[in-house]
């Protein structure tokens, strides 16, 4: 099977979550099949146009890792295909529907239009296009209409819907049957010279030899106007799969009005690729009932359409938070999460410099377990960047007794003595200090977090101390005796 597929977004704004698991899913299909992607922006709605929306929409596109596998522009440059560039070819087919009798012009102003719904409201009848309106072909005749194209009368194209019933199978839904009298005969060319989305959609997809259309249910009604345009120009039906909608946990319809639903925004607040890939892959679909993370060739391998659920997917952000932590705690290449932190550094006007890449990958190893995301890092453990100026009083009055000062110098000129800072050895003589004192562990373990890291809770206190070194710790030690005394 020669798979052709394509993504078609419109730019009007940011990539929506949605649009990126269509776009996920037709990369998942093209590339089981060995076939081809092509992304195609469909900006003939001008409108709707959001100015560096289709820069924006690439972008998260690309840092989704999906790409694309031809263009129309040079050899070897980049760019997806562009309706608005395309206009000549869709006026053409248009003629073409006009000669075939399949099409018609029409030439109601707005307010004949407004009227001619007013009317079929007042009757109770069904507000689509009335063809009995005084200003279309079909009343005006062939010469009235002539006369009216050479005086340049503004005027629209409308596809001639028939009299039938029209089927055609989604591979998600099944059969689906529509008769021709339910379907208003769409506008195909408007006054502006533009396609509408319904004939720019199916030339496309034929030219480009797209074999399956793989979009979002919303575009199920309009599949029986396109399967009516293939009809009448002859062409191959490609074939149609239908993706559920993704909804909040109310079941309401996903929107910005609960929460983010642009990718740009979750790419922003520090989501993995791979983790979000993963997520949105999963919402309609999953290849197994006992299994939740997927690599994107096990994806691949697994992806089948017949599959996807009909009902709509709930996006769950706690799924996706506990998915983003457990790619955080079992990511291999702790160095490239280093660069990451790095960077959050420095954002945050921690001087980084101070740190080195072997430094960093420790405090990712030692706190990992405990966020969901790096940047929780520096405000989760800023006492791993500087040194505590400020100590929790409710921890300091329940531990802090009368001899603890004492305790800690004693046990400070200890550890100043040990060559090796290893957690384990450093733990082995707090546990002998404690023994020769006859005093319990938690009577030195608090007051030791309490110096070294002013907080009641963090990580493990010993390999904590390791990562910090021997040097920092006993400063700390000094320093906060310093300040009771």
């Amino acid at each position: 099977m020669s798979v052709r597929v394509r993504f078609a977004p419109s730019p009007t704004g940011y990539l929506h979550v949605g649009g990126l698991r269509t776009a996920l899913y037709n990369y998942l299909f093209a590339k089981k099949y060995n076939g081809k992607l092509i992304l195609r922006i469909e900006d003939t709605d001008r409108s709707r146009l959001v100015e560096n929306a289709m820069e924006n929409l690439i972008e998260s596109l690309e840092w989704a890792g999906l790409h694309f596998d031809e263009s129309p522009v040079d050899e070897g440059a980049y760019g997806p295909y562009i309706q608005s560039q395309r206009l000549e070819i869709y006026k053409n087919h248009a003629s073409i529907l006009i000669e075939s009798g399949h099409a018609y012009y029409a030439f109601d102003t707005p307010e004949e239009i407004d009227n001619m719904r007013k009317r079929l409201q007042e009757s109770n009848a069904d507000s689509k296009y009335d063809r009995m309106n005084m200003s279309n072909q079909f009343t005006l005749g062939d010469d009235k209409t002539k006369e009216y194209l050479i005086q340049d009368k503004p005027y629209v194209i409308r596809l001639k819907i028939p009299d039938e019933l029209i089927e055609f199978n989604d591979i998600i839904r099944g059969k689906v049957v529509v008769h021709g009298k339910e379907i208003d005969d769409q506008v195909l060319l408007k006054s502006d010279g533009f396609p509408t989305y319904h004939l720019a959609n199916v030339v496309d997809d034929h030219l480009m030899e797209i074999t399956h259309v793989i979009r979002g249910e919303e575009w199920l009604p309009s599949t029986p106007k396109h399967i009516i345009l293939y009809n009448y120009f002859g062409w191959q039906i490609p074939q149609f799969a239908h993706l559920p909608l993704l909804l909040n946990k109310d079941k309401s319809k996903l929107s910005k009005r609960q929460g983010d639903v642009a990718v740009e925004d979750y790419k922003s607040k520090g989501y993995f690729r791979d983790a979000f890939i993963n997520f949105i892959a999963l919402l309609g679909w999953n290849p197994s009932a006992d299994k939740e993370i997927y690599t994107i060739d096990e994806l691949i391998e697994s992806f089948n359409l017949e599959k996807v659920n009909k009902s709509g997917a709930v996006f769950d952000m706690v799924k996706l938070d506990w998915m983003n932590a457990h790619y955080l705690r079992n990511i291999e290449s702790v160095n490239i999460l280093a660069v990451q932190l790095n960077e959050i550094l420095i954002k945050n006007n921690i001087e980084p410099t101070k740190f080195n890449q072997d430094y960093l990958e420790k405090v990712i190893l030692l706190f990992r377990e405990r966020v969901t995301f790096i940047h929780e890092i520096p405000s989760l453990a800023t006492y791993m960047f500087s040194d505590p100026n400020e100590f929790d009083e409710e921890y300091k009055l329940k531990y802090w007794k009368e001899n603890t000062g004492e305790l800690i110098s004693e046990l400070k000129t200890d550890l100043s003595n040990l060559n090796n800072f290893d957690h384990a050895i450093v733990h082995d003589e707090v546990m002998k200090f404690v023994e020769s004192k006859g005093i319990k562990l938690k009577d030195i373990i608090h007051p030791i977090r309490l110096i070294i890291t002013g907080r009641s809770q963090g990580a493990g206190m010993f390999e904590t101390m390791e990562v910090l070194g021997k040097d920092v710790c006993l400063k700390r030690f000094e320093s906060f005796i310093n300040k009771i005394n």
